[in-house]
């Protein structure tokens, strides 16, 4: 099986011989091409749609009739990870979800997601909000890459858990330039680096832009304005080093 850019990254981020899970497994390719591969020796599918799951167990049924139907597939229906026992899996997958919808499965039952010891996360937005929350949740992101999807490019994040960093008692700011552009990220220096850097500076000059528009005179020298002239300011030093 062949899978896009994107889950294959994923993919690669899956160490062999560990145990997964795919929350909001859509249509089943990650884990399918994992254990068809041998590279884990179980892979947990779950979804809270019904359909989306049977359209897994579907191509499961197929790739098992065509390849091999020695594999036994784990299909689960429910609502993020509560379907999972503590410590059950390794890794867990979950991507192409919303951030804040990432923070919350991952809030429910905070000791049930620090008894994994991996994630491995591809927030559809707000990738900065959710760095924050792993942040001050005691969760430490490892590694940060990019990957084209189609006309997006995807942040992709690398998770483990800490059990000696369970609380933080600094709670930076969740708008800070430090979780929407780390430095792990830029510093790749990927084939995709320099795009992305100029994606986010028009979004940034394009939010700066209608604020002004918006706001009075008097305004102008307030905060959300001072913070989004330094995230500008950021970024084009990103795209110096990047030229």
């Amino acid at each position: 099986m062949k899978l896009s850019d994107r889950l294959q990254l994923i993919a690669d981020e899956i160490k062999v011989g560990e145990t997964m899970a795919d929350i909001g497994c859509d249509h089943g390719f990650l884990p399918i091409y994992l254990m068809s591969e041998k590279k884990c020796p179980k892979a947990i599918m779950t979804d809270i749609s019904e359909g989306s799951l049977q359209k897994a167990k579907d191509n499961c049924m197929d790739f098992a009739e065509k390849f091999d139907r020695s594999i036994h597939f784990d299909h689960r229906i429910g609502n993020g990870i509560d379907v999972l026992d503590y410590g059950e899996v390794d890794v867990v997958v979950i991507a192409g979800m919303g951030g804040l919808l990432i923070c919350d499965i991952l809030g429910w039952d905070l000791a049930k997601s620090r008894s994994i010891k991996r994630f491995i996360l591809q927030p559809r937005n707000y990738p900065g909000k959710l760095r924050h929350w792993l942040y001050v949740h005691g969760f430490t992101v490892v590694k940060e890459s990019l990957v084209r999807e189609g006309k997006f490019i995807c942040e992709i994040m690398t998770v483990e858990t800490d059990p000696d960093k369970l609380t933080v008692s600094e709670k930076a700011s969740p708008y800070s330039v430090f979780f929407d552009y780390p430095d792990d990220l830029i510093e790749a220096k990927g084939g995709l680096t320099k795009e992305y850097l100029q994606r986010k500076l028009e979004q940034e000059n394009l939010i700066l832009q209608n604020i002004l528009e918006n706001s009075k005179d008097a305004d102008r020298q307030c905060v959300p304005v001072k913070e989004r002239i330094d995230r500008l300011q950021v970024l084009m030093r990103r795209m110096e080093e990047h030229t």
